[in-house]
């Protein structure tokens, strides 16, 4: 693979300040040259250097690619009444997560894969080049091991979550669940994954459950990140912080300790606007976490119950409107803030050494994805320096 200088960009999201202006590294005028898979150079076009290919943006602005840590996406089966009921405010009696771990289970492989694919697809499509996905909804150790297995086969962001709800085999034994989750099912599952995730909630596992699978999956080599704080005020954020987790993600409910160790820690807080779109639940406060110093990255949290979108301009455009985000920080939060919540150096901005993961948009600037929400403004996709959408 040769290099190839990108010309023609009307701005250039860089998301490094020594490149260019503020936070994001915002360049006018600006060339790239990728050198196979990375990022040889950026900076002004009337600089650049001599590439063996050329390829003209005609004026279009260059952002990283998308980098969504957070998803839910092995799964079988749909929950679109359960949604409208909850939209048109009727009560719905349905299981929720254990509606889908039921078609989940009955699912074959090829289903589980394709399904997989798709959404992948429609994620692409939209500027995501990297993606985290966890499983959730399998909740055995053959069926948890399945989905880390197909997972595995699409990303190298696998996130081994069967501390996700104690399935209904266990309704009478949480203790049991727990002791699986730690012990056979963790076994089974490590190989496939790098993260390890709980949801810490009221109705899911408290503090201490949560503390003992994390930290198993710590002794097994994993990483923790943390469902943390969604629904109520709750130990997730701390615990999260405590153990070093790459990631608190919801993070809804806040105290001002719990900001205040967000700010002062490496843990990223991970805000999920689709989920409070999806169940009209209260809004996360970016400002409030930006505002005390605390890193942020914006996911979609895509799954079939509570966030069915796989648009991480959908989300931007959210956290602008609801979350008191700018459009800037927005952008730098989907993208270099997604990169910090998956502890990742190589992805989320474009600066030489960077994996050429980028989105061009139909738009003179990427003020555009907010400025113009819904609109299909991706008009190409690159990554690892190649043309995939």
């Amino acid at each position: 693979m040769g290099s190839t200088v990108l010309t023609g960009i009307g701005s250039l999201v860089t998301n490094d300040p020594a490149l260019g202006e503020g936070p994001l590294g915002l360049l006018t005028g600006a060339a790239l040259v990728l050198d196979g898979e990375r990022i040889a150079w950026a900076g002004p076009a009337d600089r650049a250097p001599a590439a063996d290919e050329a390829h003209d943006l005609g004026g279009r602005a260059v952002i990283p690619g998308f980098v969504d840590s957070h998803s839910h996406l092995v799964f079988a089966g749909d929950r679109t009444a359960e949604f409208n009921a909850r939209m048109s405010g009727r009560s719905y009696s349905a299981g929720g997560i254990r509606t889908t771990v039921a078609a989940t289970r009955a699912a074959s492989d090829t289903a589980l894969a394709g399904n997989l694919a798709r959404h992948l697809r429609e994620a692409l499509a939209q500027g995501t080049t990297t993606f985290e996905t966890k499983s959730g909804y399998g909740l055995s150790v053959e069926q948890e091991a399945r989905a880390l297995r197909l997972a595995a086969e699409q990303t190298e962001e696998v996130t081994f979550l069967g501390a996700h709800i104690v399935p209904p085999e266990f309704a009478e034994d949480p203790a049991g669940y727990v002791a699986l989750v730690t012990g056979e099912m963790l076994t089974a599952c490590a190989p496939y994954a790098r993260w390890v995730d709980v949801f810490c909630e009221r109705g899911a596992f408290d503090g201490e459950q949560a503390r003992a699978i994390l930290t198993a999956g710590m002794a097994a080599g994993l990483t923790p990140r943390v469902h943390a704080n969604q629904l109520s005020y709750g130990p997730g954020v701390q615990l999260a912080v405590e153990l070093g987790a790459a990631s608190a993600d919801h993070c809804t409910h806040l105290t001002d300790a719990d900001v205040d160790a967000l700010a002062q820690g490496s843990t990223v807080a991970t805000l999920l606007p689709g989920a409070e779109f999806s169940t009209r639940a209260e809004w996360p406060d970016a400002r409030r976490l930006l505002d005390a110093g605390a890193t942020v990255a914006l996911s979609t949290d895509c799954n079939p119950g509570s966030s069915y979108t796989s648009s991480m301009p959908f989300c931007l455009a959210l956290a602008v409107r609801d979350m008191g985000m700018t459009p800037d920080e927005a952008l730098w939060s989907a993208t270099a803030g997604g990169a910090a919540a998956l502890r990742r150096t190589d992805i989320g901005r474009l600066a030489p050494g960077a994996r050429a993961d980028l989105a061009v948009l139909d738009a003179p600037s990427h003020v555009h994805l907010v400025y113009r929400p819904g609109v299909p403004l991706v008009s190409e996709v690159w990554r690892r320096g190649v043309p995939v959408a």
